[in-house]
């Protein structure tokens, strides 16, 4: 059966987890430890009141060391709304594809150009920390729990690329993918995706996915490109004064 939207967040969640979430009365709260919005947000899991209930949640999130930070999922029109009004402006809005894993397997992969490996090796840290992918943001990948990979790419035998792919399921999810300037716009990303599903295939995954920054217009590009559907989007909110740190650029 194809995943719906609540289906792709919960694998968002599995694949690149938090290090606690908390469930306190409508909100779901999660700890990052500087892993990044998507680790750090809470979001709505019941009927809340305004007034009260978003100054706990606020309360609650600068408790964990924590900006006020809500990610807001498709349906959440009223939080949406509500946050507005208390002064919170829309961040990073982000594009959730899919396609059948079958799509992406069709071409062998070229010799030496992608691999499959876990744990990354010192290149491939090199490469995220290089790509604004933190170390803090690399130990989220260690806390996911299922099947997972990193995917070396190389182009002119130098090494290229990199990404993380993790499995919630029949779900793949690839995150943190990053390709180093001098490389871009030569197919590399497309064999990272296609390498990514060739591993996920042999865990008999059945669908692909990923998320992008709307403002990543390349990246969108070769989704699209590659087959893949848009099939969802969420955002964040935050207090207008707050820091910005961005983490869904895949």
């Amino acid at each position: 059966m194809k995943p719906d939207i609540r289906r792709l967040y919960r694998a968002m969640e599995a694949t690149w987890p938090p290090h606690q979430t908390i469930n306190a009365g409508p909100w779901t709260l999660r700890e990052g430890l500087g892993g990044g919005k998507r680790v750090s947000a809470a979001t709505q899991r019941a009927h809340f009141e305004p007034d009260v209930d978003l100054p706990a949640a606020e309360d609650a999130m600068r408790i964990l060391g924590q900006m006020p930070l809500f990610m807001i999922c498709e349906g959440d029109n009223l939080l949406d709304a509500a946050l507005a009004r208390r002064g919170y402006i829309v961040v990073d809005p982000v594009n959730i594809w899919m396609c059948p894993i079958s799509a992406l397997t069709d071409r062998k992969i070229p010799l030496v150009r992608c691999f499959s490996i876990w744990e990354p090796l010192a290149i491939m840290r090199e490469l995220w920390s290089e790509g604004g992918i933190s170390l803090e943001r690399q130990h989220v990948m260690e806390r996911a729990r299922g099947p997972k990979t990193g995917v070396l790419g190389r182009l002119q035998d130098k090494p290229a690329g990199v990404s993380f792919c993790a499995l919630d399921e029949d779900v793949a999810m690839l995150h943190a993918m990053y390709t180093r300037p001098d490389f871009r716009q030569q197919g590399l990303g497309g064999w990272m995706v296609r390498t990514a599903a060739h591993w996920a295939a042999d865990w008999n995954a059945h669908w692909m996915t990923l998320l992008c920054t709307q403002d990543n217009a390349a990246a969108n590009r070769l989704y699209s490109a590659l087959g893949m559907e848009l099939v969802g989007r969420y955002h964040y909110r935050i207090l207008r004064h707050s820091e910005r740190n961005d983490d869904d650029q895949t």
